[in-house]
């Protein structure tokens, strides 16, 4: 018989932890289940590391706290006190905005507060899972692992976010080219043909007559059509503003095809992401479903945690109320199921977030592949019938001046 560590989240979302004389950890995680209790780690070792992971933050507000991060890692590291580490930061600090961030969390972590307490008040750059973090981090102390950590996973997070936004450069850039192209043919190149065409008197071909309309009409109401499509934006960012409106742009989305997939499974990394942190740093499952829901960009998928928090509270565990939520891809719900039978919960998650990162670089692969032929098509074509609409129409004329 060996003797086991566990760690177990109770049905009112509480932690516990102890050891249980077993022959293997699967026979662990078995009677940990018939208790009522959700495992989250069982081993030989007991579960003493920090391991963090950071939600994404936007511009310079995520490159600031990237940098800020990064400094206290190296400092802390090489053995530098606290607010000596926070006082080098703040020299070191370029942006005049953040270093008056800076300066403030050590004027208040001086005056007695915790780090954490110190970031919280600055929430619109430190989020609450940063700061919880930052709380488990200090209470374990293992400050510079966390910061250690934290630096390390915001550069992923960057080089995903940068592969994304790289992919759809070109696509976007072919759009754009070909709207251009064709508003210039539309108005500048076929007004000129069209004076040629009606001083020659001849019966123009039906295309060529559909083409002299539309650039009239373009040219006439181009202006009113900008301003509507200019107007009908604004309104529509206002109304994505609102809650209703989130969860309708969030659920619209979604359905997009293969754009849609890689959306979900890049919700799911980062939903997997902070789990993985929040629950290796015995943060109550409960409490960190509800942490991790609100590192998400989608409204539809982190509205759907409130039921999977039911179900934890129920004590069913979160595999099937993942499942039962509907808003996971299927092997999510597999995955986490395996997770509580093993007692690596934790470990689970993180493993989860790999696969899901992966799995979204591939669903962006496949959408690009598929959305860059497709806009060199459907331009080609438009450019295509403009300008043979021309051609007919000069070879008319040349047919009559013959």
């Amino acid at each position: 018989m060996t003797s086991f560590y566990f760690r177990a989240v109770a049905s009112d979302g509480r932690l516990r932890t102890g050891t249980i004389h077993a022959e293997t950890e699967r026979f662990v995680a078995h009677e940990l289940r018939k208790q009522g209790l959700t495992p989250v780690y069982v081993g030989t070792e007991p579960k003493t590391s920090f391991e963090l992971k950071l939600p994404s933050f936007s511009g310079g507000k995520r490159r600031d706290v990237l940098f800020f991060t990064q400094e206290l890692s190296t400092l802390l590291n090489a053995g530098v006190p606290l607010d000596r580490a926070l006082s080098i930061t703040l020299e070191l600090t370029d942006r005049p905005s953040f270093r008056l961030l800076v300066q403030d969390v050590l004027r208040v972590l001086k005056g007695g507060k915790s780090l954490a307490d110190s970031l919280a008040t600055h929430p619109e750059h430190f989020s609450e899972l940063y700061v919880n973090m930052v709380r488990a981090g200090e209470a374990g102390g293992s400050l510079a692992v966390v910061f250690d950590r934290l630096a390390e996973f915001e550069r992923t997070r960057d080089d995903l976010r940068g592969y994304i936004l790289s992919s759809m450069v070109y696509p976007a850039l072919l759009v754009l080219v070909g709207t251009g192209s064709i508003l210039v043919l539309m108005n500048f190149v076929v007004p000129r043909f069209a004076s040629v065409f009606e001083q020659s008197r001849i019966e123009m071909p039906l295309p060529t007559k559909f083409l002299l309309e539309g650039s009239k009409f373009l040219q006439n109401y181009g202006a009113l059509g900008l301003g509507i499509l200019i107007i009908s934006a604004v309104a529509l960012y206002s109304y994505v503003r609102t809650a209703t409106g989130r969860l309708w742009w969030d659920s619209l989305r979604l359905r997009i095809p293969v754009l849609g997939d890689a959306l979900r499974k890049a919700e799911t990394a980062r939903f997997a992401r902070a789990m993985g942190t929040l629950v290796a740093n015995s943060v109550p499952l409960v409490q960190s479903i509800g942490i991790a829901g609100a590192t998400l960009n989608n409204r539809r998928i982190s509205n759907s945690l409130d039921a999977v928090a039911t179900g934890v509270k129920r004590g069913e565990g979160i595999a099937a109320p993942l499942r039962r939520a509907g808003q996971f891809p299927p092997l999510a719900a597999h995955l986490l199921s395996v997770g509580e039978e093993t007692g690596r919960l934790d470990t689970m998650f993180h493993k989860m977030a790999d696969v899901y990162d992966a799995e979204t670089r591939t669903s962006i692969r496949r959408f690009t592949s598929l959305f860059e032929p497709l806009v060199i098509l459907v331009m080609g074509l438009i450019v295509g019938t403009l300008i043979l609409s021309m051609l007919l129409a000069i070879v008319g004329m040349n047919d009559v001046a013959m």
